[in-house]
């Protein structure tokens, strides 16, 4: 599934790694990403949860214990790949072994699902083609365009690869099956008509919180008793 999308300059690692950690359900992952050197140093950072002691200051950060970070490295000659490598960046090769064998995504480090997504993505938005004459003046519209690409993805294109054998009632040989319907959060495929007119709820409301001091509590002035008669003597 296209979880998050994230329009920008191309060295933000930080922001796509805090994107990752928002949409993760856990922590403890696999990330399989290109020979960019500055990924792993990103994962590490993004992925450490404080340790709490109970003592005043900031509290330490901790690597997360599962992490696992892996790379393909692609050697090119005149843009042409020659040759490529796959390394272990953080975690043991048997451990990306297992959760490759358990996900069913593969014998071997590889980056073709996302290779896959960001080619689908290009396909259906014109800005993100190489040489292409229509350009963005605004990141946010941009951003917008992408999440919108990103919900038809999931919604309403069914994929090959998340097929189910139909049962012999219905008369097919193969059930299509969405990204969404696969995660389970949809039992049909969606139209573009439903998507674009589904209503998405607002979030609950949360008081704001109110930053700085406590006001004091005014102390309470006593009533001074005046007479209302005065005699002089």
């Amino acid at each position: 599934m296209a979880l998050a999308s994230l329009a920008g300059r191309a060295l933000d690692r930080d922001d796509d790694v805090a994107q990752v950690r928002a949409a993760a359900q856990r922590l403890a992952i696999l990330v399989c990403v290109d020979g960019l050197a500055g990924y792993p140093g990103a994962f590490r950072r993004g992925f450490r949860t404080p340790e709490r002691t109970g003592k005043p200051g900031r509290p330490k950060l901790r690597e997360t214990p599962g992490l696992l970070i892996a790379q393909v490295v692609k050697r090119y000659a005149n843009r042409r790949v020659v040759s490529s490598e796959t390394r272990v960046a953080h975690g043991s090769a048997a451990a990306v072994a297992a959760v490759l064998a358990a996900t069913g995504t593969g014998r071997q480090i590889n980056t073709a699902f996302i290779e896959r997504l960001n080619a689908t993505f290009r396909a259906r938005l014109a800005p993100l083609a190489r040489r292409s004459r229509r350009l963005m003046r605004r990141e946010a519209s941009l951003e917008a365009l992408l999440y919108l690409v990103g919900c038809l993805y999931n919604f309403c294109t069914p994929h090959a690869s998340l097929r189910l054998p139909a049962g012999s009632e219905s008369g097919r040989q193969w059930q299509a099956r969405t990204p969404a319907m696969a995660a389970g959060l949809t039992d049909h495929c969606w139209s573009v008509s439903e998507l674009l007119h589904y209503r998405v709820p607002p979030p609950p409301w949360e008081p704001p919180r109110r930053r700085g001091r406590k006001a004091r509590r005014p102390r309470a002035i006593p009533w001074v008793l005046r007479p209302r008669r005065v005699v002089l003597c």
